[in-house]
């Protein structure tokens, strides 16, 4: 396209030249021809009329040195004469001129034979006047002579004044022509310029512009960038446009890569930081694990070993009430300690493996266990006030003994735990409705109000618990047993007023416990039945 306009434009600046030959070639006319034509015969009119006038007075005068003026002036009017016929001869012309020409040449030979016959014939008698006159006589041939050389270079004048004026007339046209061609060009030119310079911002500027900009967006990490009208309009063209619009379609493609390789690696950093944080939390945990267990195991140890010192050291004074009393307490310290490792090797089933596995449901009456959970509790920690309020009629539920057992026990250990030496823990429970609700209740330090929508997740420990051993387990597991049970759990605690948990669970028909729901093990829809009733 670029060559097409290349070319027009040469085009159009021959034809320019060729209007501008043309008007050269009209002014060449009159400036080679016209103009020294018209000198030339300007010259021939002004020395010939002169003529007449010497001849006159040629033949007037009397006087040999003023003839002698005369005849040299005479001479200098056929030197112009001749010099203006030799440019005159020296210039082209058409056949008619030429003619004219040659017969005013001949009439002026004539004429001028004459004149030179006469001056020739000069003699004068004695007074003179008789030759004068016989002179003035001889001068009417030459006088005929003079008018018709004097005509046909009139003829010719005028001739070449009429030409001179069509070639003036011509050239004007021509310049007129010339000009209207050379703005012709200029407007076409001009045209072409802008033709050429709009499809340049339509087919190559814009497109270069939006592939651009295309370009800064993917440069920018932008990959939701649209890439199909480059797709469908750039990558089919054969130029320099369509390898762009190709290479962005791959730089999209790449930056696509790239952006996604990149979110890989983000999400596989952050999983690996989720391990080791996890990883870190699981050695601090083994940890407390290990002071947790250690101090726990420690106490009762102590306890046996203090009382099998003292039989030892008083085996002669004891008396038989003594030694039962002590007998007793050191069972009392290996039942704490064998409960203390049920509880953490059930805790660690219960978080490894399956829990479905470990439940085990029938009839529970929660009245006895619970007074049991708190004589144990009151034993393995003698200084505090376990206050119980419970029933006298049974409060029966469809679960898993061991498990529940569990729950209460966690949740009284960890009321005790947290309540300052000496702070009464209340255990109570009633029916409410279709559910059995038992509150576990202290007054200790209570849970920060930042913390009790995590405390029952896995290894979570409140903000204010720092120097109390646990792990972080006990909650995690009471809220996934609760779950098992269909129950829930509610907790209504302030930081430094204490705390207080509800656990509700659903209430087991006595009736129907005796027709054999209580026996063997139930399906999914047989605990749905149970939970209703």
């Amino acid at each position: 396209m670029f060559l097409l306009l290349f070319m027009l434009l040469i085009a159009l600046g021959l034809e320019s030249l060729r209007s501008l030959s043309y008007v050269n070639d009209a002014s060449a006319q009159i400036r080679d021809r016209w103009l020294p034509s018209t000198r030339a015969l300007g010259d021939l009119n002004n020395f010939t009329t002169d003529f007449p006038a010497a001849e006159a007075a040629l033949l007037r005068e009397d006087d040999a040195e003023r003839r002698a003026a005369i005849h040299r002036q005479m001479i200098e009017l056929d030197r112009g004469i001749a010099a203006a016929q030799h440019a005159y001869g020296q210039i082209r012309h058409d056949a008619a001129e030429d003619e004219l020409y040659r017969r005013f040449e001949a009439q002026w030979r004539e004429y001028r034979g004459l004149i030179d016959r006469i001056a020739g014939a000069d003699r004068t008698d004695a007074d003179g006047r008789s030759a004068s006159r016989a002179e003035a006589r001889a001068s009417a041939p030459s006088r005929a002579a003079y008018e018709a050389a004097s005509a046909t270079l009139g003829m010719l004048t005028d001739r070449n004044v009429a030409s001179a004026r069509e070639a003036s007339e011509s050239s004007n046209i021509t310049y007129a022509q010339a000009r209207g061609r050379v703005a012709f060009a200029i407007f076409l030119a001009g045209v072409l310029v802008a033709g050429a310079m709009l499809h340049v911002t339509r087919s190559i500027s814009a497109p270069l512009v939006d592939l651009a900009e295309r370009m800064h967006r993917l440069a920018a990490s932008e990959t939701s960038v649209e890439v199909q009208g480059v797709e469908v309009q750039g990558t089919q063209r054969h130029d320099e446009i369509g390898e762009m619009a190709r290479a962005v379609v791959v730089f999209r493609n790449n930056a696509i890569d790239l952006a996604q390789n990149r979110q890989a690696l983000a999400q596989q950093a952050t999983m690996l930081q989720d391990k080791l944080a996890e990883e870190q939390r699981l050695t601090l945990l083994q940890r407390n694990f290990v002071s947790m267990a250690s101090h726990e195991f420690r106490t009762p140890l102590a306890i046996i070993d203090g009382h099998a010192q003292r039989l030892i050291s008083m085996r002669d004074r004891l008396t038989a009430e003594d030694l039962a009393l002590r007998a007793r307490k050191v069972r009392n310290t290996v039942r704490r300690m064998t409960q203390l490792i049920d509880n953490l090797i059930g805790s660690a089933r219960l978080i490894d493996g399956p829990i479905d596995l470990n439940y085990h449901p029938s009839r529970v009456d929660l009245a006895p266990l619970l007074r049991e959970v708190c004589h144990l509790q009151q034993e393995l920690t003698p200084d505090a006030q376990i206050i119980e309020d419970l029933p006298a009629l049974p409060l029966c539920v469809y679960g898993d003994a061991s498990l529940l057992n569990q729950v209460f026990g966690n949740l009284l250990s960890n009321a005790v735990k947290y309540s300052p030496q000496g702070g009464a823990v209340r255990v109570s429970a009633a029916e409410d409705g279709a559910q059995i609700v038992v509150m576990i209740e202290d007054r200790g330090i209570g849970i920060p109000e930042s913390d009790r929508q995590r405390v029952f997740e896995r290894y979570y420990r409140g903000s204010n618990t720092s120097g109390i051993v646990g792990t972080g387990v006990g909650l995690y597991l009471v809220k996934t047993i609760v779950d098992l049970h269909h129950g829930a759990i509610a907790l209504d605690s302030h930081e430094g007023a204490g705390s207080r948990f509800a656990v509700r669970l659903p209430q087991m028909d006595v009736e129907l416990a005796d027709v054999g729901l209580a026996s063997g093990p139930r399906t999914g829809r047989q605990l749905d039945l149970v939970s209703a009733s």
